[in-house]
């Protein structure tokens, strides 16, 4: 095994070091980069060459010091004739004048590459960065099935940081020592080459130390990335979706899912910082054996010498190549500290390679294949063919979506999909704008396969709105504009150009400062212009305009991460404008207009018919009075055509379709079962109020509507947040606030989460005080040894003292190897704990602010995240070695100080003058970058936020062939670092080069006025070189400590932000974190007034009792925008156990309400009582306890079927499994579970991509369920299922609903027409109530509504 073990080993390493090759040329350098790293490459080996020569003038230095100590029989200073002491003194000027001139040198070389490898690892990380991301959006959006966003901004953040680190000046410093040591072993094998090669030996265990060492270190890397990625994903995916969490009260399940994955990542952290330990111990172990051979040897060489009385030069010689390759050693050990940061680099880099090295299977950049026709061409004909398509998602392979279907879609005519939810429906939309590909039969384009068409030409010619829309953080107006970036029509071929550079980000940049739309485009020339006169239109086209134009901001407002700042009724009608400003050849509209009340969507197929002649369009729609006027309609059902023809045809042949159209009918008024005379009056009445309503509506509805549109702050779904004021920048202040905290606030606020480790740290700091301690035990030994192997005394004495010293070293190495060991172990291993405790805290900490303070400021989910990705990166950036260095580094100036006063002050004082000289370069550099970090950390964190947007919205990015454009726009984002990175480097590595300088200045100080005391004889040899040897190594680790700059100085910054957020939060900073349990968590009822226990109840079904919800006079703005009201003295009451719906236009209030029942806002007056308690008045939120909430988006989380329903589960309970499936029986999903493989503990994927729409929501609702609520809150809960699913949730929902209050937001008038009281919501304020019936009769925007979803048979 062992034997097998050493070769495998032996390739790790080989692995590792071409791997970091591959990692220095990877990105696609240019020719200026390639220049600019061999500069550095060139300028780092020369800069380790002038010190071993210094070496040798030291060599010829202590000949003369021997000489005038022989000399001296006294330390009389007249013992030596001021001729002679003259003599001597120029001779020892001359060789320190040789030395400054070195050191200029040195100086010259160290500066050049410091400044050339910092300025290509930036360029290096930035290359990746954008690399990485381009082969991200190439892949084919099934890939991203199993790839959540957060693992994406973990790597944009954490594994691109750990490249830049490991690949910037540290590899010049490395580099530079490694030469240091190699000319060394010159220098000493031509000086004396029988000793050299002894001494060389040692060298094969030190790189031997170094392999073995590095293969764990990247093995425990890699893993510790992968577990931190997972990590990021769950706070991820539960900060995107916080109004869920929040409503829930999920957070304490989900943190417990966190510190899991942060646990793994912990165990392997630790495994690291023993790896890193041992590895420390046994380099220094050697570095210090080494030097005990070296002076046991040579005590023999010079004892040789003296007994043959030869000459000095074989005393300089011996003692140079001692000096030397004890210099080397100690400098080549001190490598240590960045060796794992390469070695971290290089298991970052593969992690990205595997992303970047994968073959996308649908390359929507890709230029090869058939091109088509042009959009004017009379001859083409723009229709698809579906021959014997079969396919499965690849995510579930098991799963057969489509059965060889045969599906025509002829150009130029309307064809309708209608079917259950999961029949197929969304999959033929994904196949004909070749999102996906089938796995069996051809999808056929204009006659061609769609795999032989070039992706981006076919996209060209389709718009497609998908049913869960999505927009990207920008403002309204570039959004609209996405949809010309791939148009296919030769009209819009000159606007390209425009449409990727950054003047509509400016032109909205202005009209958000102020300025006027139409003027300031002017400005910007003819084809900007253009632009907004095609967006103005299509958003006219899609009723968007209104709405639009009475934002704050008009065409300017930023939309937000995935268009979370407005409605879901607002953020439908702007995909539907961007999908028709290119004036598609096809349309496809997925679900299009399900989020938008029946007026809304009137107004907007009235809209798409006038331009759907001579256009292919394929709808897919559950509400079949979208329809009916379609050429064709296509019924699916579980993957297979079951029907087909017009709305005529398929309701003669009273089949499937026919069926469904009766479901949805909404004539049949009365509650109770009515007959058959009655509903055929009843429709008479319906006819003629329609034509009424059609008429009323033209006049006084339409207006009134409009006046509720106005109201932008309304959201039509609580889990998309209320606006927020966008900055005059378009959002670019989103960034984590760094609070301005002292070194002295930042040790006493981390003092909590360091008490526990106090033995651990003891122990640890113990350690690093020996190590730097032994570096001036060293200078003690190295003096005495130099003083007594003096060849003025005997040869015996030469080696007793050689004997001894060199004991002395091997003692010290033993010493070396236990305290490096215990200092980098023990600080690694405290890192990792406190690394993992305050992850967990700002999680926690993140989740218990309210919804307000998530949605102020522009924190966005991924700003937000970055304070555990990005922030929590930077501290454990503090590994145990960089922490253990710099204590060491410390201690040892400190014990160099005290000691060099003590044995020889006249030295030490001269030489101590230039210290702070050499702090200050230190500390300069540590102010430049920390200014440069904190001038960019928003640019950084925008970045990331660009990255993992593009990722969560592929399907969007995807369709609309947005690659290019979103690259650009995350280029802009990191204009400003790029810009200034030159001008920064410049500056640090020049404070940096001046540490080094300042060090060998020290040195050549310490030389010429050591030699006067010397020449004087105010100090012995053996003071002087203990004094020199020790400033010297104090003055080189220094200058060392300070390449730790950079992570020191981010460090810092992430800690302040990090003890800022936790500082907010309930628990504060704290050691030894412990997870909340599900099972235990307490919602702080006692800071609830005792009548909301009503509220919470009793878990039996029996013994709940329903909530009463009351509105008083109720006036509401969102804090962000107070100017705007959104509620309007809103007066309603919901009797307990009542069914009570609100309806109205979108943008009325009606979302708004929900959110202020949940509390997630507090109103600006009036009251929101639930069982009579002002609950705006209360501090805690035990009250959520009894109200469950299924958002209209319907979100799940990475997980089981199983974790995601138990989610919903009532805090201090845990759902069983007879619950579970209980919740899903009444959610009608049950049987939709049974059928999968692994039932309930099938995986959902990330953001539940798993799952088709209509399937979301009703897990969605059994997550509702499960909690046994006592009220019940529906926000659009079937606006994604089919009519049957409609129909089957109704039932279930009537069973769960005995005994309980229910509130139901429906623009499908079926879900609420059993209500037992409607109340019609308009413009803020609650217009009208009554039941189905009496707002029929007595209403006529309710009336027009029903009608508008009546489907004529």
């Amino acid at each position: 095994m062992p034997s097998r073990h050493h070769p495998q080993t032996t390739m790790k390493f080989v692995n590792t070091f071409t791997g970091y090759g591959r990692l220095l040329l990877s990105g696609n350098p240019s020719r200026s980069d390639l220049c600019t790293l061999l500069a550095a490459i060139l300028c780092a080996i020369a800069s380790g060459v002038p010190f071993p020569l210094i070496g040798i003038f030291f060599g010829q230095l202590l000949n003369d010091f021997n000489e005038v100590t022989c000399l001296e029989p006294t330390t009389n200073p007249e013992a030596l004739p001021p001729s002679a002491a003259t003599a001597y003194q120029s001779n020892v000027n001359s060789k320190i004048l040789m030395i400054v001139y070195l050191a200029i040198a040195q100086f010259v070389t160290i500066y050049a590459h410091l400044t050339c490898w910092t300025l290509y690892g930036s360029r290096l990380a930035q290359r990746l960065r954008e690399r990485y991301l381009a082969t991200l959006l190439r892949q084919e959006p099934s890939h991203f099935d199993g790839l959540p966003p957060g693992e994406v901004a973990s790597r944009l953040s954490g594994d691109i940081q750990t490249i830049r680190s490991g690949t910037s000046e540290k590899v010049g410093i490395c580099l530079s020592s490694v030469s240091f040591f190699v000319t060394a072993y010159v220098v000493a094998f031509v000086m004396n080459a029988e000793l050299a090669g002894m001494l060389v030996s040692l060298v094969p265990a030190y790189f031997l130390m170094s392999f073995v060492g590095s293969h764990y270190i990247e093995k425990y890397s890699g893993l510790v990335a992968d577990h931190a990625a997972r990590a990021a994903s769950v706070a991820s995916e539960a900060l995107s979706n916080v109004v869920v969490v929040q409503a829930f009260g999920a957070n304490t399940r989900l943190e417990g899912k966190f510190a899991e994955a942060l646990s793994a990542s912990k165990r392997e952290g630790l495994k690291k910082a023993t790896a890193v330990g041992i590895q420390s111990g046994v380099l220094y172990f050697v570095a210090y054996g080494a030097n005990g051979l070296a002076f046991w040897q040579g005590s023999r060489r010079i004892a040789d010498a003296a007994g043959q009385e030869s000459g000095g030069a074989t005393v300089g010689a011996t003692f140079t190549v001692i000096f030397i390759l004890i210099e080397a050693t100690l400098l080549l050990s001190q490598i240590a500290p960045f060796v794992h940061l390469f070695i971290a680099a290089v298991a970052s880099f593969r992690k990205l390679r595997e992303e970047m090295d994968r073959e996308s299977q649908i390359d929507g950049t890709a230029t090869s294949g058939v091109k088509l026709p042009t959009q004017e061409d009379p001859e083409a004909k723009f229709g698809f063919e579906l021959e014997g398509v079969s396919f499965t998602y690849p995510s579930r392979p098991e799963i057969t979506v489509l059965d060889k279907v045969d599906i025509s879609i002829p150009a130029n005519k309307h064809t309708a999909i209608v079917g259950l939810s999961g029949s197929g429906k969304s999959t033929v939309a994904g196949l004909v704008t070749r999102l996906y590909d089938p796995t069996g039969g051809r999808v056929l384009f204009a006659g061609h396969d769609l795999r032989d068409v070039n992706v981006r030409e076919l996209r060209s010619f389709v718009s497609l709105v998908q049913q869960e829309p999505s927009l990207l953080d920008r403002s309204l107006l570039e959004n609209i504009a996405h949809g010309l970036v791939n148009s296919g029509n030769p009209a819009h071929a000159h606007l390209k150009t425009t449409l990727l550079g950054s003047d509509l980000a400016d032109l909205a940049a202005k009209v958000r400062a102020g300025e006027d739309l139409a003027i300031a485009a002017e400005a910007f020339g003819a084809s900007v212009v253009e632009i907004v006169a095609l967006a103005q239109n299509a958003a006219k086209l899609a009723d968007a305009d209104d709405f639009i134009t009475r934002l704050n901001h008009g065409y300017g407002t930023v939309v937000g991460s995935s268009g979370r700042l407005i409605s879901g009724g607002q953020k439908q009608r702007v995909a539907l404008a961007r999908a028709l400003v290119k004036d598609p050849s096809m349309l496809v509209l997925d679900e299009a207009t399900a989020a938008l009340d029946s007026r809304s969507e009137e107004r907007i197929q009235r809209a798409i018919a006038n331009i759907s002649a001579g256009r292919t369009m394929l709808t897919i729609a559950h509400r079949l009075s979208t329809i009916t006027g379609a050429d064709n309609i296509i019924v699916m059902h579980k993957g297979v055509v079951v029907e087909q023809g017009d709305h005529a045809t398929l309701m003669a042949e009273d089949g499937t379709y026919a069926e469904m159209v009766k479901l949805q009918t909404l004539v049949s008024v009365t509650r109770k079962d009515s007959t058959a005379s009655s509903t055929v009056s009843t429709t008479k009445v319906d006819q003629t109020a329609s034509k009424d309503g059609v008429e009323i509506g033209t006049n006084s509805i339409v207006p009134r509507s409009d006046a509720g549109d106005k109201e932008d702050d309304e959201k039509a779904t609580p889990s998309a947040e209320p606006p927020i004021a966008a900055s005059a920048e378009g959002g670019d202040e989103e960034e984590p606030e760094t609070p301005s905290k002292s070194l002295v606030a930042l040790v006493k606020g981390y003092s909590p989460a360091v008490r526990p480790h106090l033995p651990v740290i003891a122990l640890a700091l113990l350690g690093s005080i020996l190590v730097g301690g032994a570096f001036s035990g060293e200078a003690v030994i190295f003096g005495n040894t130099v003083d007594s192997l003096n060849i003025c005394r005997s040869p015996d004495s030469i080696r007793a003292s050689g004997n001894f010293f060199g004991l002395m070293f091997f003692v010290l190495a033993i010493i070396e190897f236990f305290a490096n060991a215990a200092s980098w172990t023990g600080f690694g291993w405290v890192t990792e704990h406190i690394v993992y405790s305050v992850r967990v805290l700002s999680f926690r900490a993140l989740f218990e602010q309210d919804i307000q303070w998530h949605q102020s400021r522009g924190r966005t989910p991924a700003v937000l995240l970055s304070y555990i990705t990005r922030d929590g990166s930077a501290l454990a950036g503090l590994s145990g070695s960089v922490i253990g260095t710099l204590f060491s580094i410390t201690a040892n100036l400190l014990a160099a100080i005290i000691m060099t006063h003590i044995i020889a002050w006249r030295i030490a004082l001269v030489c101590l003058a230039l210290v702070p000289l050499l702090l200050g370069a230190g500390l300069m550099e540590l102010r430049v970058l920390g200014a440069f970090e904190e001038r960019h950390e928003s640019a950084y964190a925008r970045s990331v936020d660009i990255g993992t947007e593009a990722v969560a919205s592929i399907k969007t990015v995807a369709a609309l062939a947005l690659e290019d454009e979103t690259l650009r726009t995350y280029r802009r984002s990191l204009r400003g670092p790029r810009r200034e990175t030159l001008r920064v480097t410049v500056l640090a590595s020049l404070c940096q080069a001046v540490t080094y300088f300042l060090g060998n200045c020290v040195n050549a100080l310490a030389y010429w006025w050591g030699a006067k005391q010397i020449i004087a004889g105010n100090v012995t040899t053996a003071q002087f070189l203990i004094v020199v040897f020790s400033l010297l190594v104090s003055a080189l680790l220094w200058s060392q400590m300070f390449a730790l700059a950079p992570e020191l100085s981010s460090a810092r910054a992430a800690m302040a932000r990090i003890l800022g957020l936790i500082e907010i939060g309930s628990d504060g900073m704290q050691g030894n974190v412990r997870v909340r349990e599900a099972s235990a968590a307490a919602s702080e009822p006692a800071l609830e007034e005792k009548s909301l226990e009503v509220v919470t109840g009793r878990r039996s079904p029996d013994g709940r009792r329903a909530a009463s919800v009351q509105f008083r006079d109720v006036y509401f703005s969102y804090p962000a925008r107070p100017d705007a009201q959104v509620l309007k003295g809103l007066t309603i009451d919901m009797k307990p156990g009542s069914f009570c719906a609100l309806v109205g236009p979108s943008g009325a209030g009606k979302s708004t309400i929900i959110s202020l029942v949940e509390r997630l806002y507090t109103p600006q007056s009036g009251a929101v009582l639930i069982d009579g308690i002002d609950v705006t008045k209360s501090r805690g939120t035990s009250f959520r306890e009894g109200i469950a909430l299924v958002p209209q988006e319907s979100m799940l989380f990475e997980g089981s079927i199983a974790f995601n329903i138990g989610l919903g589960a009532r805090p201090g309970q845990e759902a069983t499994r007879e619950d579970i499936v209980e919740a899903c029986k009444l959610a009608n999903i049950h049987d939709v579970i049974e059928a999968l493989p692994e039932g309930y503990e099938t995986l959902c994927g990330p953001s539940g991509a798993r799952f088709s729409g209509g399937q979301k929501q009703r897990l969605s609702i059994a997550r509702a369920l499960v909690r046994k609520p006592k009220l019940l809150i529906l926000d659009e809960p079937t606006s994604a299922l089919d009519a049957e699913s409609e129909r089957l949730l109704q039932e279930g929902l009537e069973k769960a609903a005995v005994g309980i209050t229910v509130i139901a937001i429906a623009h499908r008038l079926r879900t609420i027409k059993k209500a037992d009281r409607i109340f019609w919501i308009e413009d803020g304020r609650c217009v009208d109530s009554g039941t189905h019936e009496e707002l029929f009769e007595k209403s006529a925007g309710y009336r027009e509504n029903v009608m508008h979803q009546t489907v004529a048979e």
